[in-house]
């Protein structure tokens, strides 16, 4: 996915910059990078963190950077800050984001006289390159900000850095974060809150969906107000969100609490313990087991912090060793127990069965498994959260393909909790995970434990509904 950090101080802003963009590592796994200015012009430094901490890649790097304002990025794919010289006059820029209909902008803007691009990755484009040809192209980065968001299926926030300041700019519909942090002197903005407060930060204002403001030593300036329109990611709460992390103002361990709640009050099952997959399924198993009145313990635990989420590798292979190699069972926790663990997800299923084979082997009784939402069956079209190949990796839909021999239809019916296509689908999951039973979270009850309208959320994973779909303008 993705995650970006940006101060303007009155100060040498590097420190703060190179710890709160590491806040983020969570969100990315591949490359790093940070860009400071001092007011004349631009240092810049990227790296390729697959195997290594951001940490550890760019302390070397410190030295040789100074300046008062910066920005940092996290990101699985494409190589930023990109810096650029135009007739806006030079800027570096990070982008967090999706582009759906990357190929389509492309050839648009391939289409007009004197455009090049230079970032090319793996034979793709930088979406980040992408979206600076969009914003060169009119008189302002305000105009340039909206025609971008008009243009873009999928999602996009964005930080544009130059000589007064950091322009900042949520997705249209505000999938991703972009919250604004202040102290005296200084101010940052981030899609992590966590990364605020250890920095000194508090909390001074969240972006709302559209929403474009400048962000200079003087204070912050609104140049686009914010839309009407959400559809912020639910995932982030699930998931891939930082538990001490707050997203509208709720925050992501308060939320798992409240979805492992609301898996115990559905559930009539006989356990001895509960216990939550690391590190993402702990807040909702300590949840359940506080709503449930069972003991909560932990059969596993997590030994390497630092390897990368093990969804994100491209290659299932790599996925499935990141999965085993971080987690170490506690075998006088498993042998001769019924283990219910919560789970964020489950996505392919595919480490989630080793675990479960894992389980029995060193003898435990009965394994349950409660996700905290409801089943997969759409790939994620406006985050990069996820490097499936096929909607067919998800479990889901290899339970549709095993029931209908299809995995296309009827999602709609496959997704209704009460119907009996949903049952006979969590009940393939089940049986090819070898689970004595498996009960996901219903998606009323998810929507209510993260605690916002369900217009303002996007549960496309889940439903497929898209309520506020496509571009504005035709590509």
């Amino acid at each position: 996915m993705g995650g970006f950090f940006g101060v303007v101080s009155f100060q040498d802003c590097v420190a703060d910059l190179f710890y709160g963009t590491d806040y983020h590592s969570h969100l990315g796994t591949q490359r790093g990078g940070l860009v400071v200015s001092d007011g004349n012009g631009f240092t810049r430094s990227i790296h390729n963190i697959t195997n290594a901490q951001f940490r550890s890649k760019f302390e070397d790097d410190l030295p040789a950077m100074r300046g008062t304002m910066g920005l940092g990025i996290i990101s699985d794919h494409e190589d930023q800050p990109l810096v650029v010289s135009s007739h806006l006059g030079t800027y570096a820029i990070v982008t967090v984001g999706k582009l759906h209909n990357l190929e389509q902008l492309t050839s648009r803007l391939l289409g007009r006289n004197g455009t090049h691009f230079t970032q090319i990755r793996d034979g793709q484009i930088n979406p980040t390159e992408l979206v600076t040809n969009l914003i060169d192209g009119e008189a302002t980065f305000q105009q340039g900000v909206s025609h971008v968001q008009s243009l873009i299926d999928g999602s996009c926030s964005l930080l544009i850095l130059d000589h007064e300041g950091i322009v900042a700019a949520r997705d249209r519909l505000g999938r991703t974060p972009v919250n604004i942090g202040r102290k005296m002197g200084a101010h940052a903005v981030t899609m992590e809150t966590a990364a605020l407060p250890n920095l000194g930060y508090e909390v001074e204002y969240v972006l709302g969906p559209g929403e474009v403001v400048r962000i200079t030593s003087d204070g912050i300036e609104t140049l686009i107000p914010p839309g009407n329109q959400s559809q912020v990611c639910s995932f982030l709460w699930i998931y891939y969100g930082y538990p001490a992390s707050c997203y509208e103002g709720i925050n992501v361990e308060a939320c798992r609490n409240r979805c492992g709640a609301a898996l115990a009050r559905a559930d009539d099952v006989d356990v001895d313990y509960v216990a939550g997959i690391p590190d993402s399924g702990i807040g909702h198993a300590i949840g359940y087991a506080a709503e449930a009145n069972l003991p909560y313990r932990r059969p596993f635990v997590k030994y390497t912090p630092t390897w990368p989420r093990s969804f994100m590798p491209q290659e299932q292979r790599v996925r499935d060793l990141v999965a085993k190699m971080k987690l170490i069972p506690v075998e006088e926790l498993i042998e001769g127990n019924r283990l219910l663990f919560c789970e964020d997800s489950i996505v392919r299923g595919t480490q989630l069965s080793d675990i479960i084979k894992r389980l029995f082997d060193r003898g435990a009784l009965e394994v349950h498994m409660r996700p905290a939402c409801p089943p997969l069956l759409h790939s994620c079209k406006f985050l990069n959260f996820s490097q499936s190949k096929s909607e067919l990796d998800l479990a889901g839909r290899r339970a549709i393909v095993d029931l209908d021999g299809r995995g296309d239809g009827p999602l709609d019916e496959y997704a209704d909790p009460d119907s009996d296509r949903h049952a006979a689908m969590v009940d393939r999951i089940g049986e090819r995970l070898d689970l004595t039973s498996l009960r996901y979270q219903r998606l009323d009850d998810m929507i209510e434990a993260i605690g916002l309208p369900r217009e303002r959320l996007c549960t496309y994973c889940w439903n497929g509904e898209e309520l506020y779909g496509g571009p504005i303008s035709p590509a």
